[in-house]
């Protein structure tokens, strides 16, 4: 491993919760400290859901790298997509075709969305890995309904029909959200759209939703779920979908104009380095998080493939793991700038447990020596994420936002902000 010295410039490729959380371990740190990102904002990723359902701006979980970091002047921002890593000359090849220096990098890229090879499932339906994906659901769910209005008979089903594929949290999340708003907010806006026939289908190919979580978790999470009017399918697979029927594995044709894809994740690799180093695309990594074969460069998060004793298949790809391996790598770091010979701290994964809501009154939790679900559950999952949202601003809009929610059973942030209407024509032949 090489020797991390004062002055050196450590590049952080991502500014997930990983590459955030470095970042700010490292911001009082006699280093230079440059993060990366093709987005200029971090993304609270667990509530991207609420703004796809129209229930939150995409400013209330959106944070700009500049504000965050406006008082450290040893941390800088560039916003540009990296190409390559080029190892042996510590440079980074960036979308400008301009090149990044290091002395040190962390790559915490986090994952992209899994299509398992689909190319016609890419290019035809939704993934949710971003803020703009959250808006670009919601622009069009509520088009869709306005589309209706003037459909030809026999393709009114085809916009009143949302399929949502993978039954984790993401799709529950979304597939509960959306029946609120088809049971208590949609019937309100349009009064010549007869919602009996509006469908949520959520797809999934294992036996439960929640799969991973415990058994009572994936009863009560269907049942919510069923409750609130959720078409749900398990042991199915979407076998094709070209942007107006969608194929299932059990034979069933759906007309459907929207398909939102929540099925899977894989690790976002840059080019440059030894695959040898990659296992289900994610790179190999020591528990210190350094790559074998690299001795300045370490992957964090999602992105990191770490075996332990307690998990010898790598760790979940969950934000808690993200988190915590970029405050131990932090903390690594910062002891080798006080003592070269310092001893070093290995990461393990401490599980504190998951959660997932479904509705109002309705979410599910798993702490390692509790479960419990309901009313207190979905109270728990609420002030826990509330929490995590970085400014005391952001916070109180979401909770006002919750708060209107709540009481009023609606919510105003029902805007349609851009369609291109050329290409629904298209579509619409």
């Amino acid at each position: 491993m090489k020797k991390i010295k004062k002055g050196d410039k450590i590049v952080i490729m991502g500014g997930g919760f990983a590459g955030l959380q470095l970042a700010k371990s490292l911001r009082k740190a006699d280093l230079k400290v440059l993060l990366v990102d093709k987005q200029n904002h971090h993304q609270f990723q667990p509530l991207f859901y609420q703004v796809a359902s129209g229930r939150l701006e995409p400013s209330s979980i959106s944070f700009p790298f500049r504000k965050i970091f406006q008082k450290n002047k040893n941390i800088d921002f560039r916003m540009t997509d990296i190409r390559r890593i080029i190892p042996e000359e510590n440079k980074l090849v960036t979308s400008y075709d301009r090149t990044i220096t290091y002395d040190h990098l962390v790559i915490a890229t986090g994952c992209k969305t899994n299509f398992f090879g689909n190319e016609e499932i890419k290019n035809n339906s939704f993934s949710m890995k971003t803020t703009q994906d959250s808006i670009d659901i919601r622009n069009k769910i509520l088009f869709s309904f306005e589309k209706e209005i003037f459909a030809r008979p026999e393709d009114k089903q085809a916009w009143m029909n949302i399929i949502i594929v993978g039954a984790g949290p993401t799709g529950v999340e979304l597939s509960g959200a959306f029946a609120e708003l088809k049971n208590e907010v949609f019937p309100k806006d349009y009064h010549n759209v007869d919602f009996s026939k509006f469908n949520i289908i959520l797809v999934e190919g294992s036996k439960n939703t929640l799969n991973n979580m415990g058994e009572s978790s994936r009863t009560a999470s269907r049942a919510y779920l069923e409750k609130l009017g959720v078409i749900v399918k398990t042991e199915t697979i979407l076998n094709s979908y070209n942007g107006k029927v969608a194929r299932l594995s059990n034979g069933e044709e759906i007309p459907s104009k929207n398909v939102i894809w929540a099925a899977g994740v894989t690790g976002n690799v840059i080019e440059g380095l030894d695959k040898a180093q990659l296992v289900h695309n994610r790179y190999v990594v020591d528990r210190l998080n350094k790559l074998e074969n690299y001795d300045n460069i370490y992957a964090v998060g999602d992105v990191a493939y770490m075996e332990t004793p307690l998990y010898p298949k790598a760790h979940p790809q969950v934000a808690n793991v993200a988190i915590n391996q970029a405050k131990n790598l932090g903390k690594n770091i910062l002891a080798m700038l006080k003592d070269e010979h310092a001893i070093l701290n290995p990461y393990e994964y401490k599980d504190l447990g998951m959660m997932a809501t479904i509705g109002k009154h309705k979410a599910v939790v798993e702490l390692p020596f509790l479960r419990f679900k309901g009313p207190l559950a979905w109270y728990v999952w609420m002030f826990l994420h509330l929490m995590l949202i970085l400014s005391v601003r952001n916070k109180l809009v979401i909770f006002f936002n919750w708060a209107w929610s709540y009481f009023t059973k609606d919510t105003s942030l029902r805007l349609i902000t851009y369609i291109d209407y050329e290409k629904e024509k298209v579509v619409d032949k």
